[in-house]
């Protein structure tokens, strides 16, 4: 493991170099992974794995019709390494629960009936362990419990994979009933492709990411660009300007300047007047907005952000609504705007990605 200095404070890291594709290779030889949910992060660990030579199999409810082909045309083949999800679990070994929040919770009684003692639960979210009171989700005291966490939704993790750079991941134990448990969880976590592994607690994960989710992530980066987008049109900008100069700029420009070498360097890289008004600004927006953070993280710890998502989540129409709630935002204008730029930018046709991106950080259907 290595001791990297962030920001002041040392914290260990496992690194592909000290945890070799090799040795993750020893450790699982005999482990029949089972990848249960081909929705959003069970396709790129499940690709990502078989890539790199592990024993893999899917568990995926033929409900979901889509999830299934999909499935078969990635080249699993249905009654050997593909099955339903009772099937899958009876004969993997390392189970992983890849299903959306809100399924894992119905298909939980399933899943528990069939484990054996010794196999390894896994999760790529602490979502149905912390909030087990709300989810039921309780695991048998003869499996270990591990947590390997992708810091991107599922798409990064297939498409950081293809070009050899790995996507960064959290990593914990929950139970460790074999002795085992930090073996198999790290060997996994290299096994899916992560660049690197940072420990976590299962408490800590959800809690980071919920909030993250609900923030910076995506949150209150989109409720911050309608906010601006519709200042600059109520002062008579035209919506191709103030699409350019609140999203396009950003994504396109600035923010991949803070992506190569921090938000210092892109700093140095504007113009003085930006630069000078952004040090100067900066403060005032952490200000207005630090305590909507303390409110959010308040209720991701509490548990209140869990059950307005089970309880949303489990309504009949649901997606229903989700998909009116989708297309309004769709069809305003900022995001109107944001599609005719999207198409006049150069070789725009060239650089489609025509991977399916469904779903968000890791969460699809059973």
């Amino acid at each position: 493991m290595a001791e990297i200095n962030f920001g002041g404070v040392v914290e260990t890291v496992v690194t592909r170099e000290e945890f070799p594709l090799a040795k993750a290779r020893e450790v699982l030889k005999d482990e029949v992974i089972a990848v249960i949910g081909y929705g959003v992060q069970g396709p790129a660990q499940a690709l990502n794995m078989k890539d790199n030579g592990f024993n893999v199999i899917i568990g995926q409810s033929k409900q979901f019709a889509k999830d299934w082909e999909r499935a078969i045309n990635d080249g699993f083949v249905p009654g050997k390494d593909l099955f339903d999800i009772e099937e899958a679990t009876a004969k993997g070994t390392i189970i992983m629960m890849l299903v959306s929040d809100a399924a894992q919770r119905q298909i939980w009684p399933q899943v528990k009936q069939n484990l054996k003692p010794g196999d390894a639960l896994y999760f790529s979210h602490g979502f149905s362990i912390v909030y087990k009171d709300q989810t039921d989700v309780i695991p048998p005291a003869d499996v270990d419990v591990i947590l390997v966490a992708p810091k991107g939704s599922g798409t990064s993790v297939r498409r950081n994979f293809l070009s050899g750079a790995g996507i960064n991941s959290s990593y914990a134990v929950y139970q460790d009933y074999t002795k085992r448990a930090n073996e198999r969880c790290l060997a996994v976590g290299i096994a899916i492709g992560s660049g690197y592994l940072f420990p976590t607690t299962f408490e800590h994960e959800v809690y980071s990411d919920l909030t993250g989710e609900r923030g910076v992530l995506m949150g209150a980066l989109a409720g911050i660009m309608h906010a601006q987008y519709e200042v600059l049109r109520e002062n008579g900008h035209s919506p191709s300007e103030a699409f350019n100069e609140t999203v396009e700029e950003l994504t396109q420009s600035l923010i991949r300047l803070v992506d190569e070498k921090g938000m210092d360097w892109m700093y140095s890289n504007c113009s003085a007047t930006a630069q000078r008004g952004a040090l100067d600004w900066s403060p005032k927006f952490k200000e207005a907005t630090l305590p909507v953070f303390k409110e959010l993280y308040q209720k991701v710890k509490d548990g209140s952000e869990t059950r307005r998502v089970i309880s949303a989540c489990s309504q009949p129409d649901y997606q229903e609504k989700l998909n009116q709630e989708l297309a309004l935002l769709r069809n305003s204008e900022i995001w109107q705007a944001g599609a005719a730029v999207r198409s006049l930018r150069p070789h725009e046709a060239e650089r489609k990605i025509t991977a399916d991106t469904k779903g968000v950080q890791g969460r699809g259907e059973a």
